[in-house]
């Protein structure tokens, strides 16, 4: 597989890191071990399975490295809904799309990966 870093679903996983550790700065204080911990560990998640799986020896395992990503995206956006339900958050809908495109970019990279 090619280095990770060339993967443009790795790089738009990065953006969205950044975009969501930019986002939780602004959460309530007594919230920095609570749910703003819990999106930031999810959100690292996704292009850090992206690298590790790349990094892997085969494609069943990049694959199954990549399913994981796509847990941690669903994982970030039940996150997301709930900080905005608690109004942590006013407006999420940039980062819902963020995360759709990265879903569907990731489903691409699996069937490409398997029909190699």
């Amino acid at each position: 597989m090619k280095d990770h870093k060339d993967l443009d679903v790795w790089k738009q996983s990065m953006v969205l890191a950044e975009d969501i550790y930019a986002l939780t700065k602004n959460f309530p204080a007594d919230e920095k071990y609570g749910l703003s911990s819990q999106i930031k560990r999810a959100v690292v998640s996704i292009p850090s399975n992206i690298a590790e799986g790349a990094g892997r020896k085969g494609d069943k395992e990049f694959i199954q490295f990549l399913y994981i990503a796509m847990g941690s995206l669903s994982e970030l956006e039940t996150q997301l809904i709930l900080a905005n339900r608690l109004q942590f958050i006013n407006s999420i809908e940039i980062y819902l799309s963020q995360i759709e495109k990265i879903k569907k970019m990731l489903f691409g990279l699996i069937r490409y990966v398997n029909n190699k």
